[in-house]
């Protein structure tokens, strides 16, 4: 009786569940407990598997990720750069080289038009055009040009000359009669400056195969450099006329473009002597 009513007093011992010894005291952590009772061939507490978490599997899927992320940015980067030196190396448009010398259904016919208002008129017509929706009908509008460099007294300059002065060349599509569409003529002969198509009355004549082909040769956009264009070559017999060897004349032995130079061989005093020049100080003999 003494012993029944000692028991709800004492605290629980292991010992009784793992068929150890009552004398052995109760030291072991639980989870050495775990351990024991492994090894005694018992079946391991059901929580014990959730304590082996998978994160450590996890872990090595993420570095391969991380070793290829800096290839694809630098390959990204690479593609970047090649793009904006390929942008950096663009030529600006040339409606007379990057496109086609004709296009489906278009021909070229050529616009007389006041002197010096080659410019004003094309500039005036692609902008009526573009606001009236025509872009099917009126194409490429030219005025060739070429930009040439003259020295005089050490002093370079620049100036832009019109090839065809007094024209401007159109490439449009006609009717199947061949006539003008009627909202395209009156929006060129609304036009300032602008004279006939060359042709018959409302019925233009194409221009033939080579003259558009040198038309935008011509037509090329002007060298940003160019050089002085000289009108000299040698052995043409010329007549100086400025400077101290005025109105003497000679024979053009060498020509120097890229200094604007002419040497000419002058008799002096029964001697012949090169002199040189600046090319705007001779002139052809007649």
């Amino acid at each position: 009786m003494m012993a029944e009513a000692a028991t709800p007093n004492e605290p629980p011992n292991p010992a009784q569940n793992t068929g150890m010894s009552t004398d052995t005291p109760t030291t072991t952590p639980p989870a050495e407990i775990t351990v024991q009772a492994t090894e005694a061939g018992d079946e391991p507490d059901t929580a014990a598997p959730a304590v082996e978490a998978p994160t450590v599997d996890v872990t090595p899927v993420e570095v391969p990720t991380a070793e290829v992320a800096p290839s694809k940015v630098t390959k990204a980067k690479a593609s970047v750069e090649d793009s904006a030196d390929a942008d950096g190396e663009e030529k600006p448009f040339d409606p007379a080289t990057d496109l086609p010398m004709y296009r489906e259904g278009m021909d070229w016919f050529v616009l007389r038009v006041a002197s010096n208002k080659e410019t004003y008129v094309r500039e005036t017509l692609m902008r009526k055009v573009q606001i009236e929706g025509l872009l099917e009908r009126v194409g490429r509008i030219m005025v060739p040009t070429e930009k040439t460099k003259t020295l005089k007294g050490g002093k370079a300059r620049i100036t832009e000359t019109k090839l065809y002065p007094g024209y401007i060349f159109v490439e449009m599509k006609l009717e199947s009669d061949s006539r003008i569409p009627q909202d395209v003529f009156f929006l060129i002969k609304e036009t300032t400056g602008v004279g006939d198509f060359v042709g018959t009355a409302g019925r233009p004549t194409p221009m033939a195969p080579h003259e558009v082909e040198k038309m935008l040769f011509d037509s090329r956009r002007p060298e940003e450099t160019p050089t002085v264009k000289m009108e000299f070559a040698p052995g043409d017999f010329v007549t100086i006329t400025e400077g101290p060897f005025e109105s003497y004349e000679g024979t053009v032995d060498e020509v120097l473009p890229d200094k604007g130079l002419v040497r000419v061989l002058v008799t002096i005093f029964g001697r012949q002597a090169p002199i040189e020049l600046e090319y705007w100080q001779i002139q052809k003999a007649g």
